[in-house]
């Protein structure tokens, strides 16, 4: 990827989308731009902290495990998100796993240089802090609903949720949301069991909360869905 193209790129990022000529020349300078394959690993938990990455092409799954192994999906990140949010402003180690669910293209950022541009742009510090600001307000939200909802009801908000980030509109308003996800992707996404979100999509199906085609796809209404939270 020439020079010119990651600048056009890193531009389309949040991050960067304010930034004049001059600035972003500084940021596509330190940049890397790697092919990652599906099913390898851009970093595993316990890893040094060395670069943010931008996605600017692919599919990557964050997760977390513990001792045991059980894994807790922590977020799924596609084209124009970056990872791990807390990279810029944390020492040590990777704190989850980053799997390549398809084949991505990355850019990567090393923190040590990145730092060092931000000493010279004090103004892009305030563009990370927001982009930062509203990934805890996301993060709050769904420690919220694991608090104070019970397991159907963060079923209900986890696919509201996935039908924004992932799904794709049709023309009748309804959202198509891929067979990407299995059941135990989404059990691990709140912390359940598999054969409980397999219970509740198969009563949502009989309630007509949801249609499945011919291919596994979920069609969704977020109207319906949000109408459904409000009534419980």
């Amino acid at each position: 990827m020439k020079i010119e193209e990651i600048k056009k790129v890193l531009s389309g990022f949040t991050l960067f989308r304010d930034l004049n000529d001059y600035e972003l020349t500084k940021i596509t300078d330190i940049a890397i731009v790697r092919e990652w394959k599906k099913n390898s690993h851009v970093f595993l938990q316990g890893d040094p902290l060395e670069n943010v990455y931008f996605i600017y092409h692919g599919k990557i799954k964050i997760y977390k495990s513990d001792v045991s192994g059980k894994e807790q999906i922590v977020n799924i990140m596609k084209k124009g998100d970056m990872f791990p949010h807390v990279g810029f402003f944390r020492k040590g180690d990777y704190p989850a796993y980053s799997e390549v669910l398809e084949q991505s293209t990355l850019i990567a950022i090393p923190i040590s240089k990145f730092e060092n541009v931000l000493i010279e742009n004090p103004e892009l510090c305030i563009k990370v802090f927001k982009v930062l600001g509203e990934k805890i307000v996301d993060l709050q939200n769904r420690l919220e609903e694991q608090i104070l909802n019970n397991t159907y009801e963060q079923i209900v908000k986890l696919l509201i949720r996935l039908a924004k980030n992932h799904g794709k509109k049709k023309e009748d308003g309804t959202i198509l949301l891929k067979s990407e996800f299995t059941n135990k992707d989404l059990a691990n996404m709140i912390g359940t069991t598999r054969e409980t979100i397999s219970r509740t999509l198969t009563k949502m199906k009989k309630d007509e909360l949801i249609e499945v085609d011919e291919d596994g796809n979920m069609i969704l209404d977020i109207e319906i869905l949000m109408e459904e939270i409000h009534l419980i």
